[in-house]
């Protein structure tokens, strides 16, 4: 009966869209679009779910099947559209839960594959579709630039889905984050040349330490702003979470436009605005509110990545025509070939290369492939190749590269993504194993119990609650702890491997603390300046010698 009244139900939203159109109401015709996307995002998250199929490869494949509703899901895919609406708030939830730590242990093989992997990417690549297909130099770079850069919204949207390690995701998120700088640095200098203005290596260094330093600085110090003065003194959940998303959406204009501002001709990278942001507001932020607020401010995220996931992915499949790649296969065979080659290489080589610089920070061989094949791209590189213009780089050029673009995008999604699970499985990488899990569950609900014991006992101590009252919670408390503790002890009897783990994780957290503490007495004046150095490098190896064992023990 459903099926029979739905083109009836279609057709009724269809008259309404046609209505809205002739009474030139073009923001109702969006809207009703909006509104149909996202209702298929929702069917489309409920199928993914009980197939167990990648959601984002799920609504690529839907976004292929909307695109023959015509009007009734035409929206304005503009790149405007696409990295300044749809991509920051993307970015902003996946840089709050990334760990700053574990960030900045590997900072050294993320900025290696980040830098020196995008700008040898968009060379090798652009010469390569130069050599082979002839397409003008400032064209090849275009295209070697915007598809070098892997996409933090399809990589970070897909490893959500799978329980890698951390460390695993941190590397992968982590170069996915900082990439974009050297990618629209070098696309934009590539459409410049394009246009007739003079290239120079200096000057293309100069433009993207601008760029980046700008656009780090601006989103730190909103950033610190945010965290420090609004989430750790103002205790209201609905304001903090508002001022969060004016953060996530101001720290990308303001850098993007900061050049207007002062009344000058730059700008900053609105992307790595948002990632500094999002990562001071994690780090500085979120550690500093009350637990209600830090809930609200994880549900309203996880809601709005849900919703413009939906909507980023979708608009891929709606985007693309998968039609057009037969025109030019033979350029989208070699465009695929040479990005799935360098990738190799770079991963590999700037692997090797780590090892050299940072011999305690080795990336395991395991981990070396699933960053190749996880080189995902999406969103960043169609928004970049829908600004070639056929005025600036000829009709037929600016084709070539949109349909090579289209090719490399739909297998990055498509097969990569459909069979990176399998890779994982494989490599001995799956998501967390049953047991783990049951083990985190039960560490988590001790945790959850002693906070609201300690809760209860200082409402008892300032006379909020008779105390009869706070000692009958606290025995309740106190009974809950001691079940889950013996509970936790018996899996660790049937799970002795696990206590490894364990015992490495609360090492870790000993090692913050006494950072922490060194951090205060350092703040009072207790000790000589050189004495708190000496034990912060005493610190720092200790907490260095802890990341090897941990390291050879995930290996």
């Amino acid at each position: 009966m459903i099926g029979l009244q739905l083109p009836s139900v279609l057709a009724s939203v269809g008259f309404l869209a046609t209505e809205a159109n002739g009474e030139a109401s073009e923001f109702l015709r969006q809207e009703i679009a909006a509104v149909v996307l996202l209702a298929i995002g929702a069917g489309v998250a409920v199928l993914a779910k009980r197939l167990k199929f990648p959601y984002t490869v799920a609504l690529v494949l839907a976004g292929f099947a909307a695109s023959t509703l015509g009007e009734l899901v035409a929206v304005d895919v503009s790149p405007d559209l696409i990295l300044a609406l749809l991509v920051p708030p993307l970015l902003f939830e996946a840089t709050l839960h990334l760990p700053w730590v574990k960030l900045k242990a590997d900072l050294t093989p993320v900025l290696l594959l980040a830098v020196f992997g995008t700008a040898a990417g968009t060379l090798g690549l652009g010469w390569l579709v130069h050599a082979t297909l002839g397409i003008p130099w400032p064209a090849a770079f275009a295209f070697g630039a915007l598809i070098s850069a892997t996409d933090p919204v399809a990589v970070i949207a897909f490893f959500k889905s799978l329980g890698t390690p951390k460390r695993l995701s941190v590397l992968v998120e982590g170069e996915s984050l900082f990439n974009d700088a050297v990618a629209v640095v070098a696309f934009t200098l590539a459409v410049g040349v394009a246009e007739g203005t003079e290239f120079s290596v200096g000057g293309a260094a100069i433009d993207f330490i601008v760029v980046s330093v700008g656009g780090l600085a601006v989103g730190a110090v909103l950033g610190y702003v945010v965290g420090a003065v609004i989430l750790a003194r103002l205790d209201d959940a609905l304001i903090e979470t508002a001022t969060t998303l004016a953060l996530a959406y101001g720290s990308y204009l303001l850098a993007e436009r900061f050049g207007a501002v002062v009344g000058a001709e730059f700008h900053f990278s609105g992307i790595l605005a948002v990632v500094a942001a999002g990562l001071m507001v994690g780090t500085v932020g979120l550690t500093n509110t009350s637990p209600t607020t830090r809930i609200t401010l994880e549900h309203f995220w996880e809601l709005l990545t849900f919703l413009v996931n939906s909507m980023v992915f979708l608009t891929i499949g709606l985007t693309i025509p998968p039609q057009v790649l037969l025109k030019e296969l033979d350029a989208v065979l070699i465009a695929l070939v040479g990005v799935l080659v360098v990738r190799l290489v770079l991963v590999h080589g700037l692997s090797i290369v780590t090892q050299r610089l940072v011999p305690r920070r080795r990336i395991p061989m395991k981990y070396r492939h699933v960053m190749m094949w996880g080189g995902l791209r999406g969103a960043i590189s169609l928004a970049l190749v829908l600004t070639m213009t056929a005025e600036v780089f000829g009709e037929e050029t600016a084709e070539t590269v949109r349909v090579m673009t289209f090719g490399v995008v739909l297998f990055t999604l498509l097969i990569q993504g459909t069979t990176m699970t399998g890779l994982i499985r494989r490599l001995g990488l799956s998501g967390t194993a049953d047991n783990e899990m049951a083990q985190q569950r039960h560490q988590a609900r001790i945790a959850m119990r002693r906070a609201g014991q300690s809760e209860v006992g200082r409402l008892g101590a300032e006379g909020v609650l008779f105390s009869d009252m706070a000692d009958a919670l606290a025995r309740t408390y106190q009974r809950d702890i001691a079940s889950e503790s013996s509970s936790l002890r018996d899996h660790f009897t049937g799970h002795p491997e696990l206590e490894a783990s364990m015992l490495i994780q609360a090492r870790r957290d000993a090692l913050v603390a006494e950072r922490s503490a060194l951090a205060d007495i350092d703040r009072t004046g207790l000790v000589d300046t050189q004495v708190a150095t000496d034990l912060a490098v005493e610190l720092n190896n200790r907490m260095a010698a802890l990341d090897l064992i941990e390291e050879r023990w995930e290996s």
